[in-house]
């Protein structure tokens, strides 16, 4: 299938103030004129993506200041990325606070990452190859039917980064849906006494995991299923629901992304949500 490249006029672009009916309708806005600037002494962090090797990303926890992942070949610079990423965070949240007001009382900060890893690199596996389109979805962290809201800027001084984009989330969950298979009722209780989720994954989650899954797995809908080409500029910031959005990493290196979850009562529209949309198409409660 021939990739639709869109530019700037496409109806992605954000709004010049709240962004809230945009952002659910189509699931990815672009955030004008605002950016994140790297300080001079943090610039040769950007150099950590020799260090890393086949790391993924680094991750900052907000609410507890730790640094996860940093390469212990770059130890000595461990605090400077510390305090970049807690930079980045508040930076980020005062951002969405502002362009989605309506969401602000109810948002909930996540983890914010460094992403120092080329496109061209190949992760080990396809469960953790994002070249391939799909959704998100967390193992270890179930959202419980709360949105994936994420805020990305690249901070690659040279090279765009580049997504593809999938169908919408309605026709991305009917094409999968009849492959998907539900853990027995037992797992996700035990899967969180042991510790390897919190909280407890529930119905909408598992569905969500197996509906990422079915799509990175299926080479004939990674042929297929990409709808057009989002070029993000240096210096770019956009916001996307990435649980909504059918997404995959085309070209890139470089990017700073902040997490956050939203309950679905949060919305303008509900029925936006993937959790509405898979209760309507299974016609069972799931969270």
């Amino acid at each position: 299938m021939e990739i639709q490249s869109l530019g700037r006029g496409d109806p992605t672009v954000a709004p010049n103030c709240d962004l809230t009916a945009e952002l659910e309708r189509v699931g990815l806005v672009r955030v004008p004129c605002r950016s994140f600037s790297l300080r001079s002494d943090e610039l040769g962090l950007l150099d950590i993506k020799a260090a890393s090797g086949g790391l993924k990303s680094i991750s900052y926890d907000p609410s507890s200041g730790r640094l996860e992942g940093w390469p212990a070949a770059a130890a000595a610079q461990a605090a400077l990325a510390t305090s970049m990423l807690g930079r980045f965070s508040a930076w980020a949240t005062a951002i969405v606070r502002d362009l989605a007001p309506r969401y602000a009382p109810r948002l909930e900060v996540a983890r914010a990452s460094f992403r120092p890893r080329s496109f061209e690199r190949k992760p080990l596996g396809w469960r953790a190859d994002d070249r391939r389109l799909h959704v998100d979805a967390f193992p270890s962290r179930p959202s419980g039917g709360r949105r994936i809201l994420r805020l990305f800027v690249n901070i690659d001084p040279e090279r765009p980064r580049v997504w593809d984009v999938g169908e919408d989330f309605r026709r991305y969950a009917e094409r999968f849906l009849p492959s998907a298979r539900l853990s027995p009722p037992g797992l996700p209780l035990l899967l969180a006494a042991l510790g390897f989720t919190k909280p407890r994954r529930t119905a909408y989650d598992q569905l969500m995991l197996e509906l990422h899954d079915l799509a990175k797995r299926d080479d004939a809908y990674q042929r297929s299923g990409r709808v057009r080409r989002e070029a993000f500029a240096p210096g770019e910031v956009w916001v996307a629901f990435t649980d909504q959005l059918p997404h995959a990493l085309a070209e890139g290196r470089l990017a700073l992304e902040q997490t956050f979850h939203l309950p679905v009562s949060a919305q303008l529209e509900e029925s936006s949500s993937p959790l509405r949309i898979l209760e309507s198409v299974t016609g069972r409660r799931l969270a």
